[in-house]
């Protein structure tokens, strides 16, 4: 798939992995740029997924026949797996598979928030929040009387970092941060925080879901204590997705789900659970979901991530470039430049997002329009909504001038 240059993708050769690309509708030939919510997903991972029903479907940690074993070896790999593609040096103790990044978050949150936070504690979380991890804290911090405080966005979408060293002080417990925003496209130095985190004795949970399939990650050089991202944005299956926790943590950390395959032993008095990452993962975990994202590592790592980075800053880049052009859109994040996730907010003026989305819609042009799950951050922008066009590995250029010449047809109708 990829060239032997070292920052160059072979992206048709790529998009041949993903037939649905290739789907028309009304005469138009699809352009997805809708990826910070879902990535398609390549027939390798497809296959994986496809040989595991055909020839190996059984339930793992439960049987001693052949296809019980062979279903736990692959099942356990892929833990191994998915620790080694983020830097988690711990192997699959370290890697714990839920159904999302919002999964993890509220693992996390239950877990280690409603036993280890109280009046007086604080949870630092910045204003460019997912609601999976705002809302998160916000309800644990109204149950455990805990404060929750919110590091400032500055004008150029950017992390007020002197405000950060202002909140994160000797009572926090617990800061919670986006590493790439999915709103704003924003990079954050999510290490510098974790510096700062541990100088006042406190964690730092990590969202990687826009950075784990965009960027090369290793949650040990970070910082991290926890890490959190989703399969189905890395190219990979729905329902399924990984925590990474420092093992110790993890150790001392309650379970949250109870249940089947979590126990070590149980009494009609008491139970006690099972090892990591096991102790986690209650009943009949995403067995082929869990292959399948082993397998989407794999794929993505075979292009390469530093390749991968660089191709989706320079799509953001070429569609600011482009939206630049026009007086009457309204870009949203660091500016031109400023390297980014790839993904773009704008807006239209006069026109709301969603007639904007349906518009572009006729042209076969998928793109995202509403809050994306980041209310709060759009009141601060003062807008109800936006348009948000985001990219992965098999997008191109021209997409991108298909979606920017389609705006001119809103232009016509709306304004």
């Amino acid at each position: 798939m990829a060239t032997t240059e070292p920052q160059i993708l072979d992206v048709e050769g790529i998009r041949e992995d993903f037939p649905i690309l290739q789907r028309e509708f009304g005469g138009e030939q699809l352009v997805y740029l809708d990826n910070a919510a879902t990535a398609q997903t390549p027939d390798q991972v497809i296959d994986a997924m496809s040989d595991y029903y055909r020839e190996t479907n059984a339930n793992v940690h439960r049987g001693l026949h052949h296809l019980s074993q062979e279903a736990s070896i692959a099942y356990e790999d892929a833990h191994d797996r998915l620790a080694e593609f983020v830097g988690a040096s711990g192997g699959r103790e370290e890697m714990i598979f839920t159904k999302n990044t919002t999964d993890s978050e509220n693992l996390v949150a239950y877990s280690w928030g409603l036993n280890e936070l109280g009046p007086g504690d604080e949870v630092v979380t910045t204003e460019m929040e997912h609601h999976s991890s705002l809302v998160t804290w916000q309800q644990i911090a109204k149950r455990t009387g805990a404060e929750i405080k919110y590091i400032r966005v500055d004008d150029d979408g950017e992390l007020d970092m002197d405000h950060a060293k202002e909140l994160i002080t000797d009572d926090t417990g617990m800061v919670s941060v986006v590493h790439v925003s999915n709103t704003l496209g924003t990079k954050n130095p999510v290490g510098a925080l974790a510096e700062i985190a541990h100088d006042h004795d406190a964690y730092i949970f990590v969202d990687g879901a826009q950075s784990v399939p965009t960027m090369p990650v290793d949650v040990e050089e970070i910082g991290a204590d926890f890490y959190a991202f989703s399969g189905h944005k890395m190219a990979g299956p729905t329902g399924i997705g990984g925590l990474y926790g420092r093992k110790e943590l993890l150790e001392e950390m309650a379970p949250f789900y109870y249940g089947g395959g979590m126990i070590r032993k149980v009494t009609y008095d008491d139970s006690s659970w099972a090892e990591l990452p096991w102790k986690f993962e209650a009943g009949t975990p995403p067995i082929a979901e869990g292959i399948g994202l082993a397998a989407a590592a794999d794929y993505l790592d075979d292009i390469g991530m530093e390749r991968i980075e660089r191709h989706e800053n320079e799509l953001a880049q070429y569609a600011i470039e482009r939206l630049a052009e026009f007086d009457d859109i309204e870009i949203y994040g660091p500016p031109a430049g400023v390297e980014r996730g790839g993904l773009v907010s704008f807006n239209l003026e006069s026109v709301h997002a969603h007639d904007l989305s349906e518009v572009l819609n006729d042209f076969a042009v998928a793109v995202r329009a509403g809050d994306h799950c980041t209310q709060p951050l759009h009141d601060k922008l003062g807008v109800a909504a936006s348009t948000r066009a985001s990219f992965y590995v098999y997008n191109t250029t021209d997409e991108i001038d298909t979606m920017v010449d389609a705006l001119d047809a809103a232009r016509e109708l709306f304004v």
